[in-house]
C-alpha cells in the first residue's frame, strides 16, 4: 500500500453514527450496521475502516460515537485513547460530529490536518484508496480547499449524491474542481449524470485542514462554528453546548456553499466503494453460494431449494427458503424480515412503522 505525504499532522476521524434502519434487523438504533461483521471478514465495518486507515495515520485516530456506544466501541477499538474518542450526547447530524472533532485537532495543532471517512463503508482495493487520500492531502496541504473524493460510478445509482468534477488543478494529477453537488437522482438523471463521464458518486470522504473546516464553516453557520470551537477549549461545556447546536450535514452546511465560491475540490477514484446501505446492497458484495442464494454468516444454517436471494441466519436457527427468487431472509433472536431485493431500501419503514406503533423495543 502506498502512504500519504510524512506529516505527523494528518489525522483519520471516523464518524461512527447512524442506526443503519434499512439493516434491519439486524441493525438497529443499539447496535448500528458500524458494530457488526456484515461481509464475513472477521471485522466490524469500523474495525474494517480503522484498519484501512492506521496505514495511513498510525495512531493518529479519532472516532466521534453516540454516547450510547462508546463502550461498544472502545471494546471493539482498545487502542483508541479516551481523550480521542469523542461521545456526541446527541445525534447532531455529521457537521457537528466531523466538526467537533475538527475542533479538538486544531486545539492540539493550528495546522492539522484531517480526513474524515465513515465507519460503515467497504473499500476492496486498499492501495487505490490510499493513493487517493495521497492526494487529496497534498491539495488540502497546499491550498486552503475543502477536499473529497469521487468514486466512478459503475451504474446509475438513485441511492447516492454526485459530484459534478470541474476545471483540473493543473498542479495535481488527477483533482479538479468541484462544479457542484447534487442531491440523489431519479433513475433517468441519474443515467445521464453516466452518460457524460462528468460525475462522480459522492461517498462523504472529506481532506481538509482542521482549522480551514472550521473557518468556512464559520462563513456560513458561525455559531455552529463558534459552539464547537467553545466545547473544545471547555469539554465540561459539551453537556450544555450540544443541544443547541444546529443539525446539518457537512455537505449543505461546508461543501455545496465552498463548491459555488470555487474553494472544493474532487479526487476522481476508481477504487471500488460500498456504504452496505442494504440488503440489496449486502447481496452484491457477497459471493454467492451457487449463484444464486448468499448467505451471510453460518452457511449450514441456512437451506435453499430452487430458491435465490439473500439469507442471513442470526440466531442460529436453521431457515429454508423454497421455491423464491430474489428474497431477502433476515432472522434474529426477536425478528424476522421477508422482503424482495428490489425493495431493500423499504426496510426502513418497517422501523418507522414500527416506531408509530409503540415498538421501539425492536428498533
Amino acid at each position: 500500500m502506498s502512504s500519504p505525504p510524512h506529516t505527523d499532522r494528518f489525522w483519520a476521524v471516523v464518524p461512527a453514527g447512524g442506526a443503519g434502519t434499512r439493516l434491519w434487523p439486524v441493525s438497529r438504533a443499539g447496535s448500528p450496521k458500524f458494530l457488526h461483521d456484515l461481509t464475513g471478514s472477521g471485522r466490524s465495518l469500523l474495525q474494517g475502516t480503522t484498519d484501512r486507515l492506521r496505514g495511513l495515520v498510525g495512531e493518529r485516530l479519532v472516532v466521534v460515537t453516540g454516547a450510547a456506544h462508546v463502550a461498544a466501541v472502545s471494546e471493539q477499538l482498545p487502542d483508541v485513547p479516551a481523550d480521542l474518542l469523542l461521545a456526541e450526547p446527541s445525534p447532531r447530524d455529521s457537521m457537528a460530529a466531523i466538526g467537533l472533532a475538527a475542533a479538538v485537532l486544531e486545539r492540539r495543532d493550528p495546522e492539522a490536518v484531517i480526513g474524515s471517512f465513515a465507519a460503515d463503508h467497504v473499500i476492496t482495493d486498499e492501495e487505490a484508496f490510499a493513493d487517493a487520500v495521497h492526494e487529496a492531502l497534498e491539495v488540502a496541504t497546499s491550498s486552503q480547499r475543502l477536499v473529497t473524493i469521487g468514486i466512478r460510478p459503475t451504474y446509475p445509482a438513485t441511492g447516492f449524491g454526485y459530484i459534478q468534477l470541474g476545471p483540473r488543478l493543473p498542479e495535481h494529477r488527477s483533482a479538479t474542481r468541484v462544479r457542484q453537488f447534487v442531491e440523489k437522482p431519479d433513475a433517468a438523471k441519474a443515467a445521464s449524470y453516466l452518460a457524460t463521464g462528468e460525475f462522480r458518486w459522492n461517498a462523504g470522504m472529506f481532506v481538509v485542514r482542521a482549522r480551514v473546516l472550521l473557518d468556512l464553516l464559520h462563513r456560513w453557520h458561525p455559531e455552529l462554528a463558534d459552539g464547537l470551537r467553545a466545547i473544545a477549549g471547555d469539554p465540561d461545556r459539551l453537556e450544555s453546548v450540544w443541544p443547541t447546536l444546529e443539525k446539518i450535514a457537512i455537505d449543505h452546511a461546508v461543501a455545496e456553499p465552498a463548491a459555488d465560491e470555487g474553494l472544493v475540490a474532487v479526487v476522481p477514484a476508481s477504487f471500488d466503494w460500498d456504504d452496505v446501505g442494504d440488503f440489496r446492497s449486502l447481496s452484491n458484495l457477497l459471493p454467492s453460494r451457487d449463484g444464486r442464494m448468499t448467505v451471510v454468516g453460518s452457511d449450514e444454517n441456512v437451506v435453499g431449494v430452487d430458491a435465490g436471494g439473500l439469507v442471513l441466519s442470526a440466531s442460529g436457527r436453521l431457515v429454508a427458503v423454497v421455491g423464491l427468487e430474489d428474497v431477502v431472509v433476515v432472522e434474529t433472536d426477536d425478528a424476522l424480515l421477508v422482503a424482495s431485493r428490489d425493495r431493500a431500501q423499504d426496510v426502513k419503514q418497517v422501523v418507522e412503522e414500527l416506531k408509530r406503533s409503540g415498538r421501539s423495543d425492536l428498533v
